[in-house]
């Protein structure tokens, strides 16, 4: 895998989008501040007062949330709920509960932060840790941050894919017999950057994507396509042969369904690393306690978190795994071919123009 120091390296330039919200409620730490010890203490205090802290998108069985949410709630006493939904749907949500907010914090895509940001919908955190996160990471106000990375990788079923047939590339895909599932297209930044690595392993990029959608479009063709969407579920029940997934998702996929019966694999021609930034609603009803989440996520704790459930944590260069969590990961040099977003404004008008694309069906 490509250091976070590397991919860091390939993407300075990023310039985020800056917005800076009002902090609601009895806010202990200036966001324009990087909090001490002190005030990390105070925010405590006020997050317990607060009692909860309620999540979108971020589900038990996505990069190990379940463990963080039980380390708030253990060592804080903060009771949590979580409603699974696409970065889009976040943002949208946030956007239409307004002042009425149901939910405090969320878990989007890369590209979905600085969109949240021009949405208004976010307030600025930034945690004790904000000098380890990589500028390309984060928006300069701290209204959103990588918390994580990942990679779009194939995960195969061993089962019902015959080992002459399993894909290894792009290129391979055209070629078989089985049905491939890419899942909600124009909705989750998965799917969005599994179009974006269809596109950069044939010539496309960032502000093209029709190489990648063709791709998919030869699939349709062949009735290979599948309608079932990539999920622990419909992977379990043999319903999805090959999946588009990220790789901390599919590597967690295979280890609880089954590790023998499935193979994952980083496309060898090309693939995209991206990563999943935290953002805080503008209108939270726990203000306090969504900040001390995101604190816990970007310290040590929550990094090991999210790398025990196979994602990168953003920090990693600051970290030293253990050996049992690195021994899950894929090897190094899977990752030779994948890159990051380099050209962040092209990107965001190509995936803006997804869901208006046409069906990757027809």
């Amino acid at each position: 895998m490509k250091s976070i120091t590397n991919i860091s390296s390939r993407t300075a330039g990023l310039v985020a989008s800056a917005f800076m919200a009002a902090l609601l409620g009895s806010a202990t730490v200036n966001a324009a501040d990087v909090p001490d010890a002190a005030a990390v203490e105070a925010l405590v205090k006020s997050a317990q007062a607060e009692g909860r802290v309620d999540s979108v998108g971020m589900p038990d069985s996505w990069a190990n949330w379940k463990d963080t949410w039980a380390d708030l709630e253990s060592k804080y006493s903060l009771a949590h709920s979580d409603t699974d939904m696409s970065s889009a749907e976040e943002v949208a949500k946030f956007k239409a509960e307004g002042d009425n907010a149901t939910a405090d914090i969320g878990d989007v895509g890369f590209a979905f932060g600085p969109i949240a940001v021009k949405q208004g919908v976010t307030q600025a955190y930034k945690p004790s840790t904000w000098d380890e996160i990589p500028d390309w990471a984060k928006d300069k106000d701290g209204e959103w941050m990588l918390g994580y990375t990942g990679t779009i990788a194939f995960m195969i079923n061993k089962t019902l894919v015959s080992e002459d047939q399993r894909p290894t590339s792009f290129a391979d895909l055209a070629k078989g017999d089985y049905n491939v599932s890419v899942g909600a297209v124009g909705k989750a930044s998965q799917a969005n950057n599994a179009i974006l690595a269809a596109a950069f392993a044939n010539g496309g990029k960032e502000s093209d994507l029709t190489p990648g959608l063709e791709v998919f479009a030869e699939l349709a063709r062949q009735g290979r396509l599948s309608l079932a969407e990539p999920t622990i579920a419909n992977l379990e029940k043999g319903e999805v042969e090959v999946a588009l997934l990220w790789d901390f998702n599919a590597l967690n996929y295979r280890d609880q369904i089954d590790r023998d019966n499935f193979e994952v694999v980083i496309p060898s021609d090309a693939s995209v690393t991206s990563g999943y930034a935290t953002i805080i609603n503008k209108h939270a009803a726990h203000p306090n306690a969504a900040k001390l989440a995101r604190e816990y996520i970007l310290s040590d704790a929550g990094q090991l978190n999210l790398a025990k459930g196979y994602a990168r944590p953003i920090r990693a260069e600051h970290l030293t795994l253990p050996e049992e969590i690195a021994a899950k990961l894929l090897p190094n040099e899977q990752y030779a071919n994948a890159r990051p977003v380099q050209d962040f404004a092209g990107w965001e008008a190509s995936a803006s123009q997804l869901p208006r694309s046409g069906s990757l069906r027809c």
